[in-house]
């Protein structure tokens, strides 16, 4: 078992090096594109994918060997199930790409794959049992068919990106360009998060707690980072370790903000030296890349996700979930903080196909549909999982 998981950790890491290698490829493929060129894949576009498929398929051998070493489906908890999140994300693209050639793809749908990875291999990796809730064949179905629409939905995100990258005024101030930089923010903050996680880590640093749970039962819980925001009645056993400045009540899971808490400092502390380096906006620094995308090609990219995914997810986030639900707790339907953002994530993606189709929605207000239908499912994944507790708490 240890050697399979070795071996699942090595195809991972190497499955990381190959797109962080394919996007740099990706990029001279672009950087050798010029105005009025047709979209042919040039050499390093087809470098760029053939190392991207590799990558792809080492991380496939991870999913695989993981699954053997620990004989379920590795998606039981945020390091497995965002895992394969990116993996799903990297498969809607190679899909995508070989349906439209579309190198500017891989530029940015390849560095999100890579925070994505980065930021799971920041939670625990140990290999547990499953819980009684999660002993169940509709595990895999569930969570793997909910995974894949969120990639494939992930790829409209992208898209959608682009297209406001592309079209934006940069030069000057105005609501669009903000929320374009709140959302370039975003993902510098979860490299923050990383890099942060990662110098705590190898310093060692260790504060335990005994505090008060939700249940009213004493119970202990050691933070690898300063907390800026501790447990219910929280004590600190570990003495000369940073003090809490505010105490949390018990249904807010204290460690998994406070990490919230010091991703988000940690990222604008990095997108200030991104802006102060660079003098320039980071959406005017990557418009460069995309300076001879066909827009309404991206649109289309975006919008077609959308109609892959949206059934794809319908059936994993409701339909699968709500008769698991009945399984493992005997209702379909119970409010849960998780099925309720689901719920929420549906409506807005069902929104997104009326307003595209009725009210003739395309362009700028697509792309920002799809963008903003990206930060609800990274809502869902990151405050939900991490911030409010629920029957969902054990991922």
């Amino acid at each position: 078992m240890s050697d399979l998981v070795q071996w699942s950790g090595n195809l991972l890491y190497a499955s990381f090096i190959m797109y962080l290698v394919a996007t740099f490829l990706f990029g001279g493929s672009i950087r050798q594109k010029k105005d009025g060129e047709k979209q042919d894949v040039n050499r390093w576009g087809k470098l760029g994918i053939t190392v991207t498929v590799i990558g792809f398929i080492a991380q496939l051998g991870y999913f695989f060997t993981r699954w053997a070493a620990a004989g379920h489906a590795p998606v039981s908890n945020l390091f497995e199930f965002i895992t394969f999140f990116s993996m799903m994300l990297v498969g809607a693209f190679i899909i995508i790409y070989f349906m439209y050639r579309l190198a500017v793809l891989g530029v940015f749908a390849l560095p999100v794959a890579l925070i994505i990875i980065a930021y799971a291999s920041m939670f625990p990796r140990d290999i547990s049992p499953l819980i009684p809730a999660l002993q169940s064949q509709w595990l895999h179905i569930h969570v793997t068919t909910v995974a894949a629409g969120e990639g494939i939905l992930a790829i409209s995100f992208i898209a959608g990106l682009i297209y406001l990258v592309k079209t934006l005024d940069h030069s000057k101030r105005s609501k669009q360009t903000i929320w374009l930089e709140v959302i370039m923010y975003s993902l510098v903050a979860v490299i923050g998060f990383v890099a942060v996680t990662m110098a705590f880590t190898m310093s060692g640093y260790e504060a335990k707690f005994d505090y008060v749970n939700k249940e009213g039962q004493a119970a202990q819980e050691t933070f690898n980072l300063p907390a800026i925001v501790g447990p219910n009645e929280g004590e600190l056993l570990t003495p000369g370790q940073f003090e809490p400045l505010v105490e949390m009540p018990a249904f807010i899971n204290s460690k998994k903000l406070n990490t919230v808490i010091w991703s988000l400092g940690a990222g604008a502390l990095l997108y200030g030296l991104i802006r102060l380096l660079a003098r320039k906006r980071v959406g005017a620094l990557v418009q460069p890349l995309v300076k001879n995308v066909n827009t309404d090609l991206m649109d289309e990219v975006s919008y077609r996700s959308v109609l892959i995914g949206f059934p794809v997810f319908t059936l994993g986030g409701l339909i699968f979930a709500m008769i698991w639900a009945q399984i493992a707790w005997t209702r379909f339907w119970g409010w849960d903080p998780k099925e309720v953002w689901a719920l929420i994530t549906w409506l807005f993606y069902a929104a997104f196909l009326h307003l595209r189709l009725s009210k003739g929605w395309h362009g700028e207000k697509s792309a920002w549909l799809a963008v903003i239908g990206f930060v609800i499912i990274m809502f869902n994944l990151i405050a939900v999982n991490l911030v409010i507790a629920g029957l969902h708490s054990y991922a």
